[in-house]
Parts: C-alpha cells; structure tokens; sequence
C-alpha cells in the first residue's frame, strides 16, 4: 500500500483549493472519491502549457490523498476528437496526412516510424511516460473507447431530446451575423477549434442547426470516416436519425439508439462528461473562460444532464522563452519529455507548484536553466536547515514527494551550471568527467558517475542539445605563444601567482578563492578581503584578469566558470597553456 504522508501545513494555493474542494465533494456526493479533472487532445505534441491542465488538479488531488481522503484524478483523452490540421515540426509526416483531416484521431494514421497503432495513441504515450515520471497518478478514458462502446448511449439520446433547452442557451452567446454565412459564431477558444473547424456546420461550435433545425450530435461518417456531416432528420420516439456528408456525398439513415459512431458537439459533450463522471474540480484555461467561451456556457447547460459545474481557477499560459503562445495543432513546440531530458522531476514539479494558477510563467530551455537550478538548490538547502519560507517549503514538499513517497533523486546534487561545464569539456568523455568531478571536493571524492546521475545526464543532454555549437567549450591544443610574449609585467605576475597556487588550491572552492584572489594580491590588499573592504577597481581588475585567462585557455572572452575549466583541463595541461 502507499505511504500516506502528512498533510502539508500551509495556506499556499495548494491547501487552500484541497480545502474547497473537499468540501464542496462532501456537500455534493458524500461518502464517494472526491473526482479531480483534465482533459487532453492529443491531435499534436502534448506540450508544457497543457501540463498545467493536468499538473494543477494533481497537485490538489495530491494534497487531499496527503490528507488521508480517496481521490480519483480523471484525464479524458479526447482521441475522439476530429484531425483538424497537420501539425508543422512532426518529424515523419508531410501534407499527405491532410487527407485525414475531419476522422476521428484515432483514426489517423501514427508518424512514419512510430511504434504506436495511430496517430493518438502515439502522442499519448510521451505524454504518459512524462507523467509516470513527474509521479503524477491518474486514471485515463479514451473517449473513443467511451463513445464507440455506447457508454454514453443515455446522455446523447437525453442531448438530442433537449436539444430546444440546449440551443437556447447557446442562442444568448452567438454573435448575430449575414444570414447568408453559414457561421452564427467564431469558435473562441483552441478547444472548440480542435473539435469543430472545417466541420461544414451551420454552426460549427455548438452543433447543427440546418433547416431541420439544431442537433447537438454531430455522427462520423459511414464511408469517409470524417466529420463533415449535417444531421437533417431526427426523431425522438423512434431515434431514427438522417446525416449526409458533404465531403463524399454519402447519406443514410441510422437509429442513434444502436449507433455510435459520432459525438456530443464540444460545448455539449465537456458539461456531459462533468455530469457523468461527478468531476468536483477542474482548471481551464484562459481561452475557455471568456463571455461565451465552452467552460462559461458548460455552466449553464451541465444542469440539463442534472450536474453542477466544477469548481476550479483560471489558469494561466506557460510559455518558452522566445516563443508565443503554443499549441498542440501547430506543433513545433517543447514538450513534458523535451523538459525532462534536461531538468529532473523535481524541478519541474516545482515550477508549477510554486506559481498561482492565474500566475502565468515561462520554461527556459537557455542558459536561465542554470540560474533555476541555482535557485532550486538554495532552497533544498533552506528547506534542510529550517530557514524556508512556509509557502516555500509547502512548494518544495510538492516537488519531491507524493503522497505515495518521495521521486528518485540524485544521490550527490552537484551544482547544474558545473556538470554542464564538465558535460561540455569532456565531449562524453565519463573517465575524464569523473576524474574532475572527483577532485570538487577532495574530502569527499565522488566514487562513480551514478552518484551524479541522473542531474549529471541532464546537464550533457542540455549541452549537447540546447547550446549553439559557438558557445560550445574548446580547450586548446597549445599555448598562444604570440599572446604570452606580449604580456605586460603585471600580467606576467598575475599568471604566475595563480600558478603558484595552484597545487594548494586544487578543488572547486580553493581555485574560486584562488582565481578571484590573484588580482586582490596584486593590489595590495589580502586574498580574504570582502567586496566592501575593496575599492571599486579591483573589480575591473579581476574582469580583465579572467578574459586574460579564458584566452589562454579556450580562446574565447568567455566561458565556464574558471574554477571549474581549471578542473577540467587539469594542473599539469593549465601549467603548459599559462606558459610554465
């Protein structure tokens, strides 16, 4: 059985959603799981702003499971959703694939390549190993599975049946326009564009509305497989239904009560399923949430399939730096897996767990990664000694631990932005990567890679994948004789005081304390003197003291930080290149 850990003692927004929400379970369905929910459309890359969708109700849900009480996270797939575009920056697939657009996701054919029996169940997996890794636990419907097998038979025949009550809530949001468009409304949100564009509807959004009026229930074609279709007759008595398509020109007539091959339109099928499956809680996102928007109108409809809306917070975008908005359609775009080649778990559970649902953020995939994991690490070690901030320690506990027990961790966290000056050294070189690993902290030698791993793997697959090949570390082959000879005396005795040193210096402390203490030597005042003991200048000092080094070093007025390039290259071969 699972570890139960303790309830997290805090008023961050964690605690206080599991608060609202066990209450309002207890108020609505008493005695049962408290039902938590996201929804997926896997027509694309699953990308990092959809992770919100399913990292915030986890972590609620995580909080009530910490607290002792059954809670099931719900995440409906919604591979019964229509192709609606072929995404740009999937490898394996070219314009071809547009001749699905319209099927059933899982009716379209996987990447060239791919393991996987179609094109959802390809963009699922990613995103289910992701989640395995992140420890986020989760019951998945495929609502392919759900509408194929007839499990919602009841609630589309009650849809068709209501379909007056259900076009009159509509009706008070669709925007008048030319009675000669066939458009009543511009779909406002990604959703409602996934599931509806190009569905040759009256009214693509919400359903038909033909001369033989609305019908919430749009069928797949029975020789197309696709969803251009307009139902034309429907009777109630005898469920008899008439649909032609206007892609092939195929007509027939069915009876809805044995058929199931086509769905609930989207602001009529998302309601349906909080009916169904008695969803407390579930975020949306800012596009959903506008006048008229799917989540707005749901309100008032879920009531029709005799349900309560959930409650749930607006969530914000998660953006890339460098990027716009993402979406799963255009593709193109990084993904959970992208982020866990280079960032652990824990990382990226904290990034969502220590921002607000309505605080929008932004993933770096750049150099601001080592400056996280900075800002990572300082808090573990506040965290260890007590000195965190409540509201900080409740995010940390979130990132590292579930309620079933703590993630994998790295046995020895070193410091990011140093393994990836190592990764970048070495070239993939592990003997030469432990060898200087080994010698950060002589006390306490490291024995083996695994000790560094996976941190270690992240930061060489960060190097290899995110740093342009010009920022990339190369240690020269032999001195810059031209560069040594025309050195001035204080130079000169600059490299040889750090020479002098080096062998009593010789870990990642003893050669930062060296390297930033040469050129306070040469001033005149003492190796140990604090910034505020020295004068302005000695700053200039030390910035011309490292560009002179890296020159010599790597060629370059940059690099990895001195202290670990030193380590890198190694006493004797730093010796050769400063002109011992």
């Amino acid at each position: 059985m699972p570890i139960v850990a303790q309830s997290t003692e805090t008023t961050d927004w964690v605690s206080r959603f599991a608060d609202e929400v066990i209450e309002e379970s207890e108020r609505r369905a008493p005695g049962k799981p408290v039902v938590v929910a996201s929804g997926l459309s896997p027509s694309g890359p699953i990308h990092l702003g959809n992770l919100r969708e399913v990292m915030t109700p986890h972590l609620v849900a995580d909080e009530i499971r910490r607290r002792g009480h059954q809670v099931r996270h719900v995440i409906s797939w919604d591979d019964y959703d229509r192709y609606r575009k072929v995404p740009a920056g999937v490898a394996g697939i070219d314009e071809s694939w547009a001749e699905h657009i319209g099927k059933p996701l899982t009716s379209v054919p996987a990447p060239k390549g791919s393991e996987h029996p179609n094109w959802a169940e390809h963009f699922k997996a990613a995103m289910i190993e992701s989640l395995g890794a992140l420890g986020v636990e989760f019951d998945g419907i495929s609502q392919t599975a759900q509408y194929t097998s007839g499990v919602y038979r009841e609630q589309i025949l009650h849809a068709m049946r209501h379909r007056g009550d259900i076009d009159a809530v509509l009706d008070q949001y669709r925007t008048k326009k030319d009675p000669a468009k066939k458009q009543s409304q511009k779909p406002v949100d990604e959703a409602e564009l996934e599931a509806a564009e190009g569905s040759g509807a009256a009214s693509e959004d919400d359903g038909s509305s033909g001369t033989a009026g609305y019908f919430p229930y749009k069928p797949y074609c029975g020789n197309c497989e696709k969803d251009f279709t307009t139902v034309t007759s429907y009777d109630d008595e005898s469920t008899e239904m008439t649909y032609a398509c206007t892609a092939c020109g195929f007509s027939e007539t069915v009876r809805l009560s044995e058929f199931n091959r086509g769905k609930l339109v989207w602001k009529v099928d998302w309601p349906m399923r909080w009916a169904y499956e008695g969803v407390i809680f579930e975020p949306s996102g800012v596009d959903h949430s506008s006048p008229g928007s799917s989540f707005q109108v749901g309100g008032q409809i879920v009531g029709i399939f005799g349900g309560k809306q959930p409650i749930g917070p607006m969530y914000a975008f998660v953006g890339i730096s460098g990027m716009a908005k993402m979406s799963s359609s255009r593709g193109g775009v990084p993904t959970p897996a992208d982020a866990l080649k280079i960032m652990e778990p824990q990382l990226l559970r904290w990034l969502y767990a220590r921002r607000r649902p309505n605080q929008s953020f932004k993933i770096a995939f750049d150099q601001e990664i080592q400056r996280l994991y900075d800002e990572w690490d300082r808090l573990d070690a506040k965290v260890a000694d007590g000195s965190a901030l409540p509201a900080d320690v409740a995010a940390h506990s979130r990132a590292v631990r579930t309620a079933a027990g703590e993630l994998p961790k790295t046995p020895r966290p070193l410091p990011y932005r140093t393994l990836a000056s190592v990764a970048d050294i070495t070239a993939g070189h592990e003997d030469q990567a432990l060898r200087i690993l080994s010698e950060l902290d002589p006390e306490q030698p490291l024995g083996s890679l695994d000790e560094a791993r996976p941190r270690f793997d992240k930061a060489e697959a960060w190097i290899n994948t995110h740093v342009p090949a010009d920022q990339r570390t190369i240690v020269r082959d032999e001195p810059d004789h031209a560069l040594l000879k025309s050195l001035d005396e204080a130079s000169q005795q600059s490299l040889r005081l750090l020479l002098d040193g080096l062998a009593d210096h010789w870990s990642l402390d003893g050669l930062t304390h060296l390297v930033y203490g040469v050129p306070k030597v040469q001033a005149g005042f003492s190796a140990d003197a604090t910034p505020k003991e020295l004068p302005p200048e000695i700053k200039t000092a030390q910035r011309t003291f490292f560009a002179l080094l890296y020159h010599l070093l790597v060629g370059r007025d940059t690099g990895p930080r001195l202290p670990t390039l030193l380590l890198a290259v190694g006493q004797d071969r730093v010796r050769t290149l400063l002109g011992q």
